[in-house]
């Protein structure tokens, strides 16, 4: 054979090496991605993304898949092979894991860039959070009751001037609340008046939008489309709003008694695209899941005029019919802790969060190869009707501590859980929760306005598709 044939003949067997390998890169046989039972990817390029688009989102994807397969199954993330559990017992054993699988939440990158602690993963990332997490410790939550609490009043304010026929939109004014409250405790005084919070919300909205979109449709829009450049535009003004609030901060200095989470985040990073990066992340993390809380906590509440009722009378019989709630006294507010709870579980606010191991698993008699994303279907596990009976009807009751004792307690894990990296905010964010609902309950009476039909929009955070409309009623 001459030289050009023996070429010709390494050349080509030198291509289907190179497409085996890529072949079994992009879909690997069952000994490489484990024995799991699953769907095979619909799409090679997609895998079954497109199938998560059908079903409307993440979260019901999750639903069916589970429903077809059991507690863990799995299905192609693009052209990552991926794993899902929905099980008190497996999550049990995946709660020591750090690690978070960064392809599962690239579509967030744009957003919140690839700096932040979102990625952060491994020595950096634990890093981060034993930092930041000092601010959300129970010892210190006393210093963000009052910044809250001056917040819930400007907003209660508005509705006490209300006429017997004002409605309000409900969504608008529990997260104009919730920006303001994580703006102002979080970030620094600097953020006094709506107009900043509500143009921090208004880019915010733009920029999220985009962002879940592109979490069913991974077809990305074009650089020079309308969609695109209000996003640029959107994010632009974000980084103004942070950018602006980190130099005041350093400018001013820090008061020890008050060393809030952009101190942590200036004294951690020195740079400047670092310090946005965790800034914004935290940030919305502090307002968008307490927002959509709210609005359903206060939509239950008008829907179950009995259990609005019996907070309220809670609610009177602790703290009176005017005194704040306090870092003393937020724990004595069991009945309202557990409305929150089930308004958390039964609104599926927190659907889905995910893991990765560097060495291989096992779960369930399956082995997971080191590296596979394991996704936690919460939101899957707090709708399992073997764990809680009637999981579409809202009851509060669920959580009294009667009805407590027995059930996993890692069966209720709407922040995530394990691994050190449940999300650092939980504290506070029932913090925002009490003293809003306290100040607003002590005032008014919920009701809704007739004829609406709420219905759930599920995302990384679950929230109406519509907005919600309101009204109030003086109490005597």
């Amino acid at each position: 054979m001459s030289w050009l044939g023996v070429a010709i003949g390494l050349g080509v067997a030198a291509i289907f090496i190179s497409l085996v390998f890529l072949i079994l890169w992009l879909f690997p046989d069952d000994s490489r991605r484990s024995t799991v039972p699953g769907m095979e990817p619909s799409s090679n390029q997609n895998g079954n993304l497109n199938d998560v688009g059908k079903a409307g989102s993440l979260h019901e994807f999750l639903m069916k898949l589970h429903k077809e397969y059991g507690p863990v199954a799995s299905f192609w993330f693009g052209t990552q092979y991926t794993v899902s559990i929905a099980s008190p017992e497996l999550f049990k054993q995946h709660q020591n894991l750090f690690d978070r699988p960064t392809e599962l939440f690239a579509m967030f990158e744009p957003f919140i860039t690839r700096h932040s602690i979102q990625y952060a993963n491994g020595a950096d990332g634990r890093a981060r959070r034993l930092v930041f997490d000092k601010v959300f410790n129970y010892e210190v939550l006393d210093i963000y009751y009052d910044k809250i609490q001056k917040v819930a009043d400007e907003i209660v304010s508005k509705w006490n001037h209300a006429e017997a026929d004002d409605h309000f939109p409900l969504g608008e004014h529990m997260f104009l609340f919730a920006v303001k409250a994580a703006l102002i405790a979080l970030m620094g005084d600097s953020f006094k008046d709506d107009k900043e919070a509500l143009a921090f919300k208004h880019s915010y909205d733009v920029a999220w939008g985009d962002m879940e979109e592109r979490l069913s449709n991974p077809i990305l829009p074009k650089e020079n489309s309308t969609r695109a450049q209000n996003f640029k535009k959107a994010l632009a003004t974000l980084r103004q709003i942070v950018g602006r609030a980190v130099k005041e901060r350093e400018a001013h200095g820090k008061d020890s008694r008050d060393f809030l989470l952009i101190d942590a985040i200036i004294g951690h990073h020195p740079d400047e695209e670092r310090r946005f990066a965790d800034a914004i992340t935290y940030t919305v993390g502090g307002f968008h899941t307490s927002a959509n809380l709210l609005t359903w906590c206060i939509y239950y509440l008008c829907m179950h005029e009995e259990v609005q009722d019996k907070v309220y009378k809670e609610i009177v019989n602790i703290l009176g019919p005017t005194e704040p709630v306090t870092h003393q006294t937020i724990g004595k507010l069991k009945y309202l802790r557990q409305v929150l709870d089930e308004t958390l579980r039964c609104s599926v606010l927190a659907p889905w969060a995910a893991r990765y191991s560097n060495d291989d698993t096992e779960l369930e008699g399956h082995k997971i190869p080191a590296g596979t994303p394991v996704i936690h279907a919460l939101g899957v596990s707090m709708m399992d009707e073997k764990v809680w009976p009637a999981p579409t009807v809202f009851d509060p009751e669920r959580f009294s501590e009667k009805k407590s004792k027995g059930r996993p307690t890692i069966a209720f894990s709407p922040y995530g859980f394990g691994g050190q990296r449940k999300c650092p905010g939980y504290r506070f964010a029932y913090v925002e929760a009490s003293i809003i609902m306290v100040t607003a309950l002590q005032k008014f009476r919920f009701l809704l306005v007739p004829g609406q039909d709420v219905k759930p929009q599920y995302g990384l955070v679950t929230h109406p598709k519509d907005e919600i409309w309101f009204k109030v009623v003086k109490r005597a």
